[in-house]
């Protein structure tokens, strides 16, 4: 009898620390994706903000400028449902602008600042959608299922312009 007793507190202790383990585990994977959508919507700010200071270059013509400027503006006031269209657009906008090879006409510095910005936006995409490809993994466990470990955190998205940029 004690044994049993024993045995059942033990399975019990093993279980309530699993639980344990598995919704700590969950409450960092949100706070992961949080982080890393605020650093990537941080880079994609500053990628607008480069864009505009490209569209009032002296040198562009003023079509360009003004399809450069309206993307840009476009990306820094979308809300979040879109958000998604508004980055396409811009990374479509400056894919044609330095495609069409105008990117000689830019000075040195913001050319550079425009290609380490897109590095830096294509490396901040891998890490949230590593993020939010593992808290959905872990959401998906039966024992996070069965006993609400996620509670009320909203389910981690992915956005469509994540595989534009790439």
């Amino acid at each position: 009898m004690t044994k049993t007793l024993i045995l059942l507190a033990a399975l019990v202790l093993i279980l309530a620390w699993y639980l344990s383990f598995l919704a700590s585990r969950l409450d960092r994977l949100h706070h992961r994706v949080e982080t890393s959508w605020e650093h990537l919507d941080a880079l994609l700010q500053r990628r607008a903000a480069v864009a505009l200071e490209i569209a009032h270059f002296s040198d562009i013509d003023p079509a360009t400028s003004l399809v450069l400027t309206a993307s840009a503006y476009q990306a820094r006031e979308a809300s979040i449902l879109e958000r998604s269209e508004s980055e396409s657009s811009l990374s479509e906008v400056l894919k044609l602008f330095l495609g069409a090879g105008e990117e000689e006409i830019l000075n040195p510095e913001l050319s550079r600042e425009l290609r380490e910005i897109t590095e830096k936006i294509r490396f901040g995409i891998t890490t949230h959608l590593e993020a939010v490809n593992t808290a959905r993994n872990v959401r998906n466990k039966f024992a996070v299922k069965l006993f609400r470990l996620a509670g009320h955190a909203p389910l981690p998205v992915r956005y469509a312009f994540e595989d534009d940029i790439l």
